[in-house]
């Protein structure tokens, strides 16, 4: 209901100053109509697995007008209403709108300790003097409680208190003890380290030194920042931590909960992925040759062939007894499309940050992921069931397809979606499993699984 109010300054910066809730759902299962099974759902917040949501207000986070792209419905672009790079006063006379219930609204007051108190008149003189915003001063909202939130960006608020450390571009929020949190992946990087290549991505800093040193939490609702420091190793971060005494705390003070939501990051991983493409070689002539070259494979996501994104997963690693929470990605020779590796970094415990890289024999032929989007393509009963679906009103979307490590060999598994013209929200209908060069597809994962084993799982 927010985005359809009126932009005035009283919406913006009083009345609607957060946003609201979360969904939760397991990445192995869904409803019957295709949909995610949710964990936590509606507005206000509600868990089917006993998880307990007790703020689930967002005065922190990364949405930013600058990140909607307008559009003929909104011409203008993303709305300011929910843009965190904004102030919001919180604490007025004026109710702020929390979510809406039924014909009516429910509203809130902040009770957190974010933001700077404001209440005197000379204290909001220098807000409206700073922000150059001379509503600050004229309002007859503010009272002697009255805070002014600002640097809610959540990038933009850890630069501003270490701009020494690049951010991966890939924050995500966690759900821990009741509360919402941001968790920021942080990087030293250096241009100076001796005979080390430099990383060619012109987009980026030009470096060619970089360390996962810093993992940084921020809370959603009081917009408290925590540095952690994971990396005692890290000669750069060691020297910040000399300088800035007190900013960066010992990994072990923080909590178990957050550290169990802790994950390998992707910015990271892409970057060793395309060093290691061609750092694998270990003989000088085939080296200087460049005759073993790895890459990243493609793969057929939507109705486009894109290179296969690395992605998260849970499995049992070969030799390991547990399952564990990993991010892997398939390899294959350059300009072929055989698979001759895949390369994994672990997620959980002790054993967090480790690579680990699994190669086949060069003599046996493991397909890639092309090769089975080629195999699915010329299956006649899976090919005749996109056609028929892929027609006026409906489309077919393929999702990512995920290659997944079974004893000695290979099992491929591919999501099918079908997305109606009038529905933004895709369902899944049909799973595609590969296994020993069979392909079979079926309503879901388990049977399609039990159809390519032969009804034994």
């Amino acid at each position: 209901m927010a985005m359809s109010q009126a932009q005035t300054w009283v919406n913006t910066r009083l009345n609607f100053t957060h946003g609201y809730g979360l969904v939760m759902n397991p990445g192995n299962s869904i409803s019957t109509e295709g949909l995610p099974e949710l964990f936590v759902q509606d507005i206000p917040p509600i868990s089917s697995v006993g998880l307990k949501v007790e703020h689930p207000a967002l005065y922190y986070g990364e949405r930013s007008s600058a990140q909607q792209p307008p559009t003929p419905e909104n011409p203008g672009g993303g709305s300011r209403l929910a843009d965190t790079s904004d102030y919001v006063i919180v604490k007025t006379t004026n109710p702020e709108f929390d979510y809406p219930a039924g014909d009516e609204n429910k509203y809130t007051t902040y009770t957190g300790t974010g933001g700077v108190w404001m209440g005197s008149l000379f204290r909001r003189l220098l807000f409206a003097w700073g922000f150059k915003d001379l509503n600050i001063l004229l309002t007859s909202s503010t009272t002697a409680d009255s805070r002014i939130l600002f640097r809610r960006n959540i990038q933009e608020r850890i630069k501003h208190i270490a701009p020494f450390l690049e951010l991966d571009s890939d924050p995500y929020v966690v759900l821990s003890a009741g509360r919402l949190f941001w968790i920021q992946d942080a990087y030293t990087l250096s241009n100076k380290y001796p005979y080390a290549e430099p990383w060619p991505n012109r987009q980026a800093p030009r470096f060619n030194y970089i360390r996962n040193s810093v993992k940084v939490v921020v809370d959603a609702y009081d917009g408290r920042v925590d540095f952690y420091l994971i990396d005692k190793h890290d000669p750069i971060v060691n020297t910040y931590q000399k300088i800035f005494p007190g900013l960066l705390k010992d990994f072990a003070q923080m909590p178990d909960d957050l550290k169990a939501h802790l994950r390998y990051p992707k910015d990271l991983f892409r970057i060793q992925i395309l060093q290691y493409n061609t750092y694998h070689m270990k003989d000088p002539k085939v080296f200087y040759n460049k005759e073993d070259l790895w890459t990243v494979p493609k793969e057929k996501y939507g109705s486009e062939t894109v290179p296969v994104e690395p992605y998260y997963n849970q499995m049992k690693l070969p030799g390991e007894q547990t399952v564990e929470f990993i991010m892997m990605i398939p390899l294959t020779p350059n300009n072929k499309d055989n698979m001759i590796a895949w390369f994994a970094a672990r997620c959980d415990g002790e054993h967090y940050g480790e690579l680990l890289v699994y190669r086949f024999p060069k003599e046996k032929l493991i397909y890639g992921p092309s090769q089975i989007e080629a195999r699915i393509d010329q299956d006649t009963v899976i090919s005749q069931q996109f056609s028929l679906w892929d027609q006026r009103g409906s489309s077919i979307i393929r999702g990512n397809m995920l290659v997944i490590p079974v004893e000695d060999s290979i099992l491929y598994v591919e999501p099918i979606y079908l997305k109606a013209e009038q529905r933004e929200l895709p369902e899944l209908k049909r799973v595609i499993v590969s296994y020993g060069g069979d392909v079979m597809m079926a309503i879901n994962l388990q049977q399609a699984i039990e159809a390519v084993f032969g009804g034994k799982l």
